[in-house]
C-alpha cells in the first residue's frame, strides 16, 4: 500500500485548505500509479469540454429564441443560421444539454477510482498508525472514539478529493468563460454587476460558514461521546445487568445526545440562513442584469435572444455558484471532521526502532534485567534498581503484592514501554537495539485476562501463527488439553467465540491462549498471572497445560497465586519496586520472610476453601441420603 508524506498538522479555524490539498495531494497523484495519473488527467479533460458546452448551450437558446422571433436577427445571427430551422436549434440545445450532463458523469465515473484509492490508502495509514503507537496512548484513550474519529476522517477525506477537483477547478473555468462570453456579448456595466453579486454570494458564504465550524466541532464532539458511552456500555453488558443499571446508562448516554441534538438543530438553522442569504443575494443580481438587458431589448440595442442569452448565462452560473457555496461550505465541516484523524497520523509513536535495530539472534534465550529504573510517570517510579537473570531454559517467578511491579516487567520485555535507566537484554542483546518485530516474535505470553477475537476458535488458535496448517493448529489444541472440547461442540473449530470470547468460560479461553502461544513455538515465554482468576481445580488443570508449555522454554512466570511457582528454579519476590527476596521455594520458606508470610495466608486461604467445598458436599450428600430414606419409608408404608 502506497503511502504519502506525514501529514502537516490540520485545523479547520486556520483556512488550511491549501495545506490539507497539499497533503493529500500524494494520494491522489500516487508516484507509483500510473493508471490513476491517467484517471486524473482524463477526468480534467472531461471537465473542460463540459464547461466549454456549458457555455454554448445558452447560445443555441439565444439563436433559436431569436428565429422565432420575426425580425429578431440581426446580420450575423442570420448568416450564422442562414441553412438551419429553429426546430434544429431547439434540437440543439436539448443535445447541448445532455452532452453537458454526460461529461459530467463521464469525469466523475473516471474519478471515482482515484477518490476512493485516495480514502482506503489514508484509512490503512491510520489504521497502520495507530497500531505503531505506543500501550499508554491507547490507554489513555477509548476505542469508541477512535472508531469515529476515524469514520468522520474517511468521510471527509472522501469529500475534500471530489470536491476540490470536480468541484473548485471546474467552478472556476467556468466563471472564466461566463465573464468572457458577459464582456464580450454585453458590455462590462454587465460584468461588474455579476462580479459584485459573485463577491457579496462568497463574502457571505464564508462568513457563515465560518460560524458553523464550531457548532460543527461541538456537534462531533458530542457524538464522538454518546458513540463511546454506547459501545463502552455494550462492551460491559453482563457488569450493567448485574447492577441493573439500564436506565442510569441510558441516561448518561441520552445526556452526549441531547448535546448532539442542541448542536445538529444549530447547524440545520444556520445552513438555512445560508441558503436564505444566498438566494437573496444572487436574486438581486440577476434582477438588475436583466433589467438592464430588458431595457436595452426596448431600446432596440438588444434582441430578445439577447435577453435570452443573459438569463441563461446567469441561471447556468447559478448552478456552480451555488455549487461554491456548499463547496467551501462541505470542505471547511469535512476540514473539522478530519483534523482529529490528522492529528492522529501527526501522533508521534513513543517506541521505534532505531536506525540501526537489527533482529534479534536467539541463542538460547536467556533474559537479563540489569539495574532497570522505571517510571510511568516522574513522580511515581515503578521499578527501582531491579538486577535479575533467567537463565535459557530455565523457570524463574515474580511474586510480590499488587503494586510491586510484577506486569510492568513483562511491558519492557515486549518494549511497550522503554526503561528508564538500565537495560532489559535477550542473550546480551539490549531490546532497544533489535526491532520490535523479531523481538515480539521470539517471546510468547499467556495473559491473565484472555481476550480473543470476535472469530472462530480456528482463528484464534492460529493467530499464533498464521501461516501455520491445520493439523498444527489441532496439534497445539491437544497439547493445551483443549482439543476434545471443541470437537464437542455442534460446529467444532469453527465454533464463534463471541465479542471478546465471552461465549467460553474462562478456563476454556486460557486453554486456547496456551494453544495459540504453543502453535507461535517461541523460545521465551511469559505467563502473566495466568490462573489468577480461575477456580482452584481449574487452575490445577490449566497449570499442568503450563508446565507441558515451558518445557525447555526460558521462562518468566508473573505469579499472585504461590503454588503455581513452587517448581521454579528461582522465585524473585518484589516489594515496592524493589527485589526483597530471591531463592527457591524450600529456602524462601525456610527463611521466615516476605514469601513465607504471603505462602501461609494463601495456604490458610485454600484450605478453609477446601473445608467449606468439603462441608457442601456433605450436606448435598446428607440431602439426598434423608431424601432416600424418606422415599424407602413411604414405600414400606
Amino acid at each position: 500500500m502506497a503511502e504519502g508524506k506525514t501529514t502537516a498538522k490540520v485545523n479547520a479555524d486556520e483556512g488550511t485548505l491549501i495545506e490539507t490539498i497539499r497533503n493529500l495531494w500524494p494520494y491522489i497523484w500516487p508516484s507509483n500509479r500510473t493508471d490513476l495519473k491517467v484517471r486524473v488527467v482524463l477526468s480534467f479533460a472531461a471537465l473542460i469540454i463540459a464547461k466549454i458546452v456549458t457555455v454554448l448551450v445558452p447560445y443555441t437558446y439565444k439563436w433559436a429564441t431569436d428565429a422565432l422571433t420575426p425580425g429578431g436577427m440581426d446580420q450575423q445571427t442570420q448568416t450564422i443560421l442562414m441553412v438551419s430551422a429553429p426546430v434544429m436549434l431547439v434540437a440543439a440545445y436539448g443535445v447541448g444539454r445532455i452532452l453537458l450532463n454526460a461529461f459530467n458523469q463521464l469525469r466523475d465515473a473516471i474519478f471515482a477510482k482515484v477518490s476512493q484509492h485516495a480514502v482506503r490508502t489514508l484509512a490503512f495509514k491510520t489504521f497502520v498508525h495507530l497500531h505503531q503507537l505506543s500501550l499508554r496512548f491507547h490507554l489513555q484513550r477509548r476505542t469508541g472514539g477512535l472508531s469515529r474519529v476515524i469514520e468522520r476522517g474517511v468521510k471527509g477525506i472522501e469529500t475534500i478529493t471530489r470536491f476540490t477537483i470536480l468541484g473548485a477547478l471546474p467552478t472556476a473555468i467556468e466563471f472564466a468563460f461566463v465573464a468572457a462570453v458577459i464582456w464580450w456579448q454585453f458590455n462590462w456595466i454587465y460584468l461588474v454587476v455579476v462580479a459584485v453579486t459573485l463577491w457579496l454570494y462568497v463574502w457571505y458564504s464564508v462568513k457563515v460558514t465560518n460560524a458553523r465550524i464550531t457548532i460543527r466541532r461541538r456537534m462531533n464532539a458530542a457524538d464522538t461521546e454518546a458513540n463511546t458511552k454506547a459501545i463502552d456500555s455494550l462492551l460491559n453488558f453482563e457488569t450493567v445487568k448485574y447492577f441493573g443499571n439500564e436506565t442510569m446508562e441510558a441516561h448518561r448516554f441520552d445526556e452526549s445526545m441531547a448535546i448532539y441534538e442542541k448542536a445538529a438543530t444549530e447547524t440545520n438553522t444556520s445552513l438555512a440562513r445560508l441558503n436564505n442569504g444566498q438566494t437573496i443575494i444572487f436574486s438581486v443580481g440577476m434582477t438588475i442584469c436583466m433589467a438592464m438587458s430588458a431595457q436595452a431589448v426596448l431600446n432596440g440595442t438588444q434582441t430578445l435572444g439577447d435577453f435570452v442569452l443573459i438569463n441563461s448565462l446567469l441561471m447556468q452560473l447559478a448552478i456552480p455558484l451555488n455549487f461554491i457555496g456548499m463547496l467551501y461550505r462541505e470542505i471547511r465541516q469535512s476540514i473539522a471532521d478530519i483534523e482529529q484523524m490528522f492529528q492522529l497520523l501527526d501522533q508521534p509513536a513513543e517506541i521505534v526502532d532505531s536506525p540501526n535495530a537489527v533482529p534479534l539472534k536467539v541463542n538460547g534465550g536467556t533474559v537479563t534485567f540489569d539495574n532497570v529504573v522505571f517510571a510511568y510517570d516522574p513522580d511515581r517510579v515503578i521499578l527501582k534498581g531491579v538486577s535479575f537473570e533467567v537463565p535459557a531454559g530455565k523457570t524463574v517467578a515474580i511474586v510480590g503484592p499488587s503494586g510491586a511491579g510484577k506486569s510492568t516487567m513483562s511491558r519492557l520485555l515486549f518494549r511497550f514501554y522503554d526503561v528508564t535507566s538500565g537495560r532489559v537484554m535477550i542473550d546480551g542483546q539490549d531490546v532497544r537495539d533489535v526491532t520490535q518485530q523479531s523481538l515480539r516474535t521470539a517471546i510468547g505470553m499467556v495473559p491473565q485476562d484472555t481476550v480473543l477475537f470476535n472469530d472462530t476458535i480456528f482463528y484464534n488458535i492460529r493467530y499464533g501463527r498464521p501461516d501455520a496448517t491445520e493439523e498444527e493448529v489441532y496439534k497445539a489444541a491437544e497439547m493445551a488439553q483443549i482439543g476434545h472440547f471443541i470437537e464437542s461442540l455442534p460446529q467444532g473449530y469453527k465454533a464463534m467465540v463471541g465479542e471478546r470470547g465471552l461465549k467460553l468460560s474462562g478456563g476454556e479461553k486460557q486453554r486456547v491462549a496456551i494453544a495459540r502461544t504453543i502453535l507461535k513455538s517461541p523460545p521465551i515465554l511469559i505467563l502473566d498471572e495466568a490462573t489468577s482468576a480461575l477456580d482452584t481445580n481449574t487452575e490445577r488443570e490449566i497449570q499442568s497445560a503450563l508446565d507441558r508449555v515451558s518445557e525447555n522454554r526460558t521462562t518468566l512466570v508473573i505469579a499472585h497465586r504461590l503454588s503455581t511457582v513452587v517448581n521454579a528454579d528461582e522465585i524473585i519476590v518484589l516489594e515496592k519496586g524493589q527485589i526483597a527476596e530471591r531463592g527457591t521455594h524450600m529456602a524462601l520458606i525456610a527463611k521466615g520472610g516476605l514469601y513465607a508470610t504471603m505462602w501461609n495466608r494463601q495456604r490458610e486461604a485454600a484450605e478453609a476453601e477446601d473445608r467449606l467445598r468439603a462441608a457442601r458436599e456433605h450436606d448435598d450428600l446428607g440431602i439426598i441420603t434423608r431424601g432416600a430414606r424418606a422415599e424407602d419409608l413411604a414405600i414400606s408404608e
